[in-house]
Parts: structure tokens; sequence; C-alpha cells
């Protein structure tokens, strides 16, 4: 579980540092406050992602282990 969460958060900050970086620039440009727009952005990204991370991640984990279940492991499974 500890791993789980360390995963959430660090990726958590690069993913949203990324984005919120990104879509700033291409909506307002590189203005006289943009780090503090930015920084502001980030945070509030990031404090809705971590819980998206931590309670969708699994979720999306079984999706993708059922979309590439090996017919072939299945099989000796049952």
């Amino acid at each position: 579980m500890k791993q789980k969460i360390a995963f959430a958060l660090i990726m958590g900050v690069i993913t949203t540092g990324v984005i919120s970086f990104t879509l700033l620039f291409i909506n307002i440009g590189f203005v006289a406050n943009f780090v503090v727009i930015w920084l502001k952005s980030w945070s509030m990204a990031y404090i809705v992602v971590i819980p998206l991370i931590l309670v969708l991640g699994p979720q999306v984990q079984k999706l993708v282990d059922v979309v590439f279940k090996d017919p072939a492991a299945q099989r000796i499974d049952t």
C-alpha cells in the first residue's frame, strides 16, 4: 500500500505540473505573474488528482488486466 501511495504522489506531481504548465502557457502565455498562477493551478490540480489516482487506479488496473488477459493463461487457470 505504501508503494501505491508513493506512486500516486510522485506521478501526481509530475503529471499535474506538466499539464498545468502547458495549458497555462497555451492559454495565457508568459505573463508577469505566470509562476504564481501556475503554482496555484498546480496545487489545485494536485489536490484533485491524488485522491482520483488512489480511488480509480485499482479499477483502471482491473480493466487493463481484463483487456490484455492472455487467453493461454486463462485456459491453464481453469
